[in-house]
């Protein structure tokens, strides 16, 4: 740990650096003024989405060139092989600043996509992806999903048919965010249609300006179009943009998808501490049911925190999480559930009707969001599978007959 400053000593440089480049946040002494959106899917127009995107990229490239952003990466890529956890540090203190918001892609491209390519990029794709991806110079989004394959991965029909110098693609993918905003996509694609399910597949990189490659919004019931459909027809990925060797997508994938359940990490906590906020600031004494309510969500979400850091810590040392990313997404979608709860019981009536009040309505968009993350980077079944046959060594059920 020597020249690592301490957690303490940390924070009060992490605190001191942003008091010179961003403004205060609310406080809660201040409850009631400022953004009161809760939504767990934004709904922007397709112009709000870009504006914000380059709001907070800027935002993102300051704390990078300033040292603190990938911060548990190594120096050549503008980190500072910091401990992984420190990065959770950070975060606590930077909530206390009013900057940009990150959405989705920025987790996606940071979190999920950088160290997948970190563990099997090769070096040349290294070079190139790297620094950019941790500076948001450059953004990346999933193509996994597909209509088809359901919850199942391994049943993806995107097409990737080897060329002299490279692949050509065709597919459909589903439930995509930021790809209106995204420079790649990161596609799991079937090159051997013959071979065993999880052997036959792999994993490319996807310019989203190449030719053949078109996105179109998704309207959810909250308004707003946060997923997109992308269409893959006959698009050209030369073979240096193929991301681990051929037929270990597979793998590739579970490593992405153990990072999605990192992210998950953090998944809804503002929401949860928003919510919390609510009961400090309820015009009325909370009464036992509520109070015990409360205190469960305020453990959940600190429980949620630590499952985080575990996850974060693997990722860091260039390993794939184990069962913790499963038990941390599992965790993330009660929280969220446990929030929803809460409020209900708080708000009542206020929760559906739209008078205006300052944190009130808001919070349908949680109550109408928060479900899909149970579907979202693997279903809760999925991931109690997951646990079932990994950790406790379950057989898999048999297919019943006919099936």
């Amino acid at each position: 740990m020597d020249g690592i400053p301490g957690p303490d000593e940390f924070r009060a440089q992490a605190r001191s650096w942003l008091r010179t480049v961003a403004p205060a946040r609310a406080t809660h002494l201040e409850w009631g003024r400022g953004d009161d959106s809760v939504a767990v899917f934004e709904n922007w127009t397709e112009d709000e989405e870009r504006a914000h995107t380059e709001r907070t990229r800027a935002w993102e490239r300051i704390r990078h060139d300033q040292g603190w952003g990938a911060l548990s990466w190594p120096a050549k890529y503008g980190g500072r092989e910091l401990p992984a956890h420190y990065e959770q540090l950070y975060r606590a203190e930077e909530s206390a600043f009013d900057v940009p918001r990150r959405t989705e892609i920025f987790p996606v491209t940071q979190q999920l996509v950088a160290p997948a390519l970190r563990i099997w990029g090769t070096e040349e794709q290294k070079r190139r992806l790297l620094r950019p991806l941790l500076r948001t110079d450059e953004l990346a989004c999933q193509l996994f999903s597909e209509t088809e394959a359901g919850s199942d991965l391994a049943a993806v029909r995107t097409r990737a048919v080897r060329e002299e110098d490279g692949w050509r693609l065709n597919g459909h993918k589903i439930w995509t965010s930021g790809a209106r905003v995204a420079t790649w996509g990161v596609a799991v694609c079937r090159t051997d249609p013959d071979g065993p399910k999880h052997a036959g597949i792999t994993v490319f990189l996807v310019r989203m300006d190449a030719p053949g490659v078109t996105v179109r919004p998704i309207r959810q019931m909250t308004g707003g179009s946060s997923f997109n459909e992308v269409y893959l027809d006959d698009v050209f990925v030369p073979d240096t943009d193929r991301l681990g060797p051929v037929g270990e997508g597979w793998r590739v994938a579970l490593t992405v998808l153990a990072a999605e359940r990192l992210d998950s990490g953090g998944l809804g906590l503002d929401n949860a501490d928003r919510a919390l906020d609510l009961a400090r600031h309820l015009p009325r004494p909370l009464n036992d049911g509520e109070r015990q309510q409360a205190a469960d969500l305020f453990v959940r979400a600190l429980v949620q925190r630590l499952i985080a850091v575990r996850v974060t810590s693997a990722l860091a040392a260039g390993r794939a999480p184990g069962a913790e990313a499963s038990v941390g997404k599992l965790h993330a979608t009660a929280t969220m559930r446990a929030t929803t709860d809460l409020v209900q019981q708080l708000l009542g009536p206020r929760l559906a009707a739209d008078t205006g009040e300052w944190g009130t309505f808001a919070w349908t968009e949680h109550l109408l969001g928060a479900p899909g993350y149970r579907i979202a980077g693997g279903s809760d079944e999925i991931q109690r599978n997951i646990l079932a046959e990994r950790v406790l060594g379950l057989p898999k059920e048999p297919k019943a007959a006919g099936r």
